[in-house]
This record gives structure tokens, sequence and C-alpha cells, in this order.
């Protein structure tokens, strides 16, 4: 579990920064208790200001989790873009952006339950994984799947016979996904000669891989 410091810790809220407080606070709700364990009311308390005070930045709890996510896929989209422009070959990049996702999931269980849990806002078609995320003055400009599509491009050029590279990315990106919630359920298998989550995600992928391009002639 992370060590929380937010604007609210120590020397309580500072006047100007609201907004900031309550996300960083239904961030932490959400790692500590569970996406359903806190109320608005709990957000505002924490914050130390009342809770009519929450309403002039969210709508209601649902907008307040959705801020969480967007700025979870953020933080993730900027940290598989450094990943994939990271050194080495395209294989090894691409292993790091598995990394990158497992650790994140890790670290980040409030940005990532959220994630997972809120609903797309209203005039949303997708989920936020498509969202950009900008950092550096554009160096890492791009969103989470748009790193993975390129990634799996990348490290697979001969591309897929009659597979769209698209597919192969959402089932890299289920694959990962579903890792990291067994693992964040403390239910993904452990034991002597029983693989480590980053090395399940690498032997998965390869054998997902192999398997779309057994079908090229």
């Amino acid at each position: 579990m992370r060590h929380w410091r937010g604007p609210f810790d120590r020397q309580g809220y500072h006047h100007g920064n609201l907004k900031e407080a309550l996300i960083e606070a239904a961030q932490r709700f959400i790692a500590e208790r569970g996406i359903g364990g806190f109320t608005l009311a709990d957000a505002a308390k924490l914050v130390g200001v009342t809770p009519a005070a929450l309403y002039r930045h969210f709508r209601g709890r649902d907008a307040l989790v959705a801020e969480v996510a967007f700025r979870g896929y953020d933080e993730l989209a900027k940290r598989l873009g450094r990943a994939l422009q990271s050194e080495g070959t395209a294989l090894e990049r691409f292993t790091r952006m598995g990394e990158a996702y497992l650790a994140f999931a890790e670290q980040e269980p409030g940005f990532y339950a959220a994630m997972f849990s809120a609903k797309p806002a209203e005039g949303e078609a997708c989920s936020p994984f498509w969202a950009k995320a900008v950092e550096n003055g554009g160096k890492a400009s791009g969103n989470a799947f748009d790193f993975l599509v390129k990634a799996v491009s990348d490290t697979f050029p001969e591309g897929f016979q009659n597979v769209d590279v698209r597919f192969i990315a959402i089932e890299v990106w289920a694959l990962s996904h579903g890792i990291a919630t067994l693992d964040a359920a403390g239910q993904l298998p452990k034991g002597p000669g029983l693989p480590d989550k980053y090395e399940l995600l690498r032997a998965g992928v390869l054998a997902l891989v192999h398997g779309a391009l057994k079908g090229k002639p």
C-alpha cells in the first residue's frame, strides 16, 4: 500500500485546491476500502469541508469516481508511453510495457479499481483507455490503446494473417487485466515451480501471439 500524503494531510485542506483534495481523498478511500467503501460525506470529512462544498466541483459521487478513473488512465498511458520509448529492442520495450501495466495495478490500487468500475461519462462511447495523455511537451502523447497497438506492430512487423493487430492488442490487454485483477485479489496461484505475474504475462502474450502467427501461410 502506498504512503498517502494528499493536499489535506497534516496541514489540512488548502483553499483553492479543493478539487484536487477531493480526488486524492476518493483515490485513498477506493484503495483502502474498495470502490463502494466511501460516500461524498466521507470525502468531505477527510478533506475538512462540508458535503455541500463538494458540489462546486462534482455533480455527485459517480462524477468524482469517474475523475479518479480518468486520472488513472492518464497516468497509465504515460507509463506505457515511457516504456514504449525506452531503449532496447521492440520485444524488450513490449515486455517493459507489460511490466509497467502490472506494476501500475499493484502500486495504484485506487486508480486501478476506479478505472474498471466507473461508467463512461454521458456522451462517451468507449472506455477512457482511449483517452489522450500528454507528457513533457508532447514527447509521450497518445493513449494507452495506441501505445499497445504500436508495441504489438513494432514487435511483430510481419503482421497476422486475417487478424487485425488491434484485435491482438485487445487480447493482450484482456490478459494483462486478468492477471492484475487476480493478483490484486490474492487469487493468483503461487508456489514452487509456478511463475510470478510478470513471467506469466510474458508467457501468455507469447502463446497468444504465436497462436495467431500459426495461421499465416
